[in-house]
């Protein structure tokens, strides 16, 4: 079916790219999963969803080409020998049954990486320590280890051809690869023919442009993924200067190019601090010097800007991560006109915390990703109703919105209630700073729920024990959400410290979020739940013309943060702010307007004053209404007419994305055979050698 609005007619033409032709300008560019060489079939199922839902390009993550680039902890792509060209093989011929080209994105890692697997040492450009903060350093590689680089590059881009790759990278971007370190002034301190000079750092970038294309220009499509600006003025590669000179002198070389900004955190910045489009002032200029296609990336969801920044001569192909992972059938929605199925990617970046934490991918909006291959999920299909047809669910916030959707696609009869409008914790928090896309969770939802005939949304709508029995439902979900604690428990603090009823000048972000208007300067923020919420209240509340102190028992402010690589973002917008931050001090008490610490490493005591005190710990599931139908030791759920559970933060707070995650697998899961005593999804298991 083709009801796409032709505006968008553009988005669907073929590009030459060298040897090889898309079927479409819609590109998945390289993004990590977690996965990675660990977990190939569930590698391959995830990046054959894009095919599926039209992407006409599909790439791989960063892929190693030697042990002497070995990335660990990381997951990544590996392709050290045949055993990983098999592996990749897999992914390949998935991609392929879709009609769409499969990319491979190879890459030596230089001083990025530690070798922490290998135990090899690690060659960088020049006498170095590794960027990690691991005791280690680099060596500064020989001409004779610029020829062995050059020869595992060259064999890894023929096992790659092998393996049936249509696309195949040369790779000098985000501050993570040898190529981009030879090009860095930073970096590079050599006084050899690849050092001094621009042309002289760029050297080894173009040979390995020069022997991959020799190798398999033949019949694989050479791009050259490259970092224009790194966002940090003349000390690094700017597209103003070193960055324009480098697409001059390699104009016409490859026969792609991915341009972007560095480092990743920039490239992937959050949509807490930047808009769609925003890589376009960097990258633009790449198509006025090269007449090869040129793919680039701006967490584009609006086709209308996609359309734009081609009819601009900004891109020739749109190029996508995170909006790929959020839905992975943008293209074909583009395409069969159905704008209002896209589920949006908010930029929350909880994608990327997949990576940073070692574990497979996951996402806000789609809670399918990752679980393609190990749970047999599809974004667009959901298995058939089982023996049963009612369900009741009780709370319209992240998870409960998410479980009716994906009952109401079963076949079920859903109804969902709710004391409010709707939308739960989403629709408060996207009042904060920076938030506001994060309303695309529940707007999606709402919007999906009104095309089905067989839910029912009834706003205002407080149900009580009676109330639920005379419903006469099958099933019963309870997902009232959570509140946040006004005791000081939390991650470093396990006893109440506080009491609520006595201080009239304690809250929590729920009462932030209500709009109290009692909270007076001094404020001191506790936070210690390290995600985003301390931030942006402090945010907020500095808005109002507070004076601020955060204080955590966390190494620095947000601390978690740092999985969605936001974290230095954070700390600077606070600083901006004139916030006061204090770290690595726990909460002892808060009596006469002091806050009392105690710090971390000597237990030494100290006050702050505060006439408030906003406390950012843990939170508690509201889950009287449960426990009001199952008993309180849950001894009445064999006697009910009905089966009961709870989801989300009503079972067990954390983020919106774990929300929507848990009442997508209740929707699946419900009426099915799940033996509670085993995982309910497969596990990717290391082969056993024997001898």
């Amino acid at each position: 079916m083709n009801n796409r609005d032709p505006r968008y007619d553009i988005l669907f033409d073929k590009v030459n790219i060298g040897p090889v032709k898309t079927r479409n300008r819609f590109y998945q560019v390289p993004h990590c999963n977690g996965m990675g060489h660990l977990m190939p079939n569930s590698v391959s199922a995830m990046r054959a969803m894009k095919a599926e839902g039209g992407w006409g390009v599909v790439a791989t993550e960063e892929c190693d080409i030697h042990p002497s680039s070995d990335v660990l902890p990381y997951r990544e792509a590996r392709l050290w020998d045949q055993d990983d060209q098999k592996r990749l093989e897999i992914m390949v011929d998935a991609v392929h049954e879709h009609n769409s080209l499969a990319a491979v994105e190879l890459v030596h890692n230089g001083h990025a990486v530690s070798n922490r697997y290998s135990r090899l040492p690690v060659m960088g450009v020049s006498d170095l320590p590794v960027a990690s903060y691991d005791p280690v350093q680099a060596y500064a590689v020989t001409r004779r280890d610029i020829t062995a680089i050059r020869r595992w590059h060259r064999k890894a881009a023929l096992r790659a051809k092998d393996a049936g790759f249509d696309i195949i990278y040369v790779y000098a971007g985000h501050d993570l690869t040898l190529a981009q370190h030879f090009i860095s002034r930073r970096w590079n301190q050599r006084c050899d023919e690849y050092g001094g000079s621009l042309e002289n750092r760029v050297r080894l970038t173009r040979e390995l442009l020069t022997d991959t294309i020799e190798a398999v220009g033949d019949r694989c499509a050479v791009a050259f993924r490259f970092a224009v600006d790194e966002l940090i003025g003349e000390e690094g590669i700017c597209c103003m200067s070193e960055g324009r000179d480098i697409v001059e002198m390699l104009a016409e070389l490859p026969d792609l190019w991915d341009v972007n900004v560095s480092d990743w955190a920039n490239d992937s910045v959050t949509a807490r601090f930047s808009d769609e489009g925003n890589q376009e002032p960097y990258i633009a200029f790449v198509k006025q010097i090269t007449s090869k296609p040129v793919v680039g990336v701006g967490r584009f969801t609006s086709p209308d800007l996609m359309v734009a920044q081609i009819q601009r001569g900004v891109l020739d192909l749109i190029g996508a991560a995170r909006p790929s992972i959020a839905d992975p059938f943008l293209p074909k929605k583009i395409e069969e006109g159905r704008l209002d199925d896209i589920r949006e990617c908010i930029g929350c970046n909880i994608c990327v915390s997949g990576d940073w934490t070692q574990s497979p991918i996951r996402c806000t909006q789609n809670p399918t990703m990752g679980e393609e291959w190990r749970s047999g999920w599809h974004p667009e299909y959901m298995n058939p109703r089982g023996s049963s047809a009612s369900v009741l669910i009780v709370g319209a916030g992240p998870a409960g919105l998410e479980a009716a959707v994906s009952l109401g696609r079963r076949g079920y009869q859903v109804t969902i209630a709710d004391g409010g409008d709707g939308g739960g914790r989403v629709t408060k928090e996207a009042t904060l700073p920076g938030l506001s896309s994060w309303r695309r969770v529940t707007d999606y939802r709402f919007g999906q729920i009104d095309k089905l005939a067989n839910v029912s949304f009834y706003p205002g709508s407080i149900m009580q024990v009676k109330d639920i029995k005379e419903f006469s439902a099958e099933h019963v979900v309870i997902a009232t959400g959570s509140l946040w604690r006004c005791d000081g428990i939390g991650r470093a603090t396990w006893r109440s410290v506080l009491e609520k009823g006595k201080l009239d000048n304690v809250f929590t972000p729920d009462d932030v979020l209500a709009g109290v208007e009692s909270i007076s300067s001094p404020v001191v923020i506790y936070d210690d739940d390290h995600y985003y919420m301390g931030g942006v209240i402090a945010q907020l509340l500095c808005s109002r013309g507070l004076n601020v102190t955060v204080i955590t028992p966390g190494p620095e402010v947000s601390h978690w943060t740092q999985n969605t690589m936001e974290q230095h973002r954070i700390e600077a917008s606070l600083r901006q702010h004139q916030v006061s931050l204090v770290c690595k001090k726990t909460l002892v008490a808060f009596e006469n307007d002091e806050v009392i610490t105690s710090c971390n490493s000597t237990g030494a005591k100290y006050s702050y004053s505060a006439s408030s005190l906003v406390l950012v710990t843990a939170r508690l599931p509201l889950d009287d209404l449960y426990f009001d139908l199952a008993g309180e030791s849950e001894e009445l759920l064999t006697s009910l007419p009905f089966t009961i559970s709870r989801i989300g933060d009503c079972l067990a707070p954390s983020t919106i994305a774990a929300a929507v995650y848990d009442g997508h697998r209740y929707a699946r899961q419900l009426d099915e055979k799940v033996d509670p005593d085993k995982p309910s999804f497969r596990r990717e298991q290391a082969m056993i050698y024997s001898g």
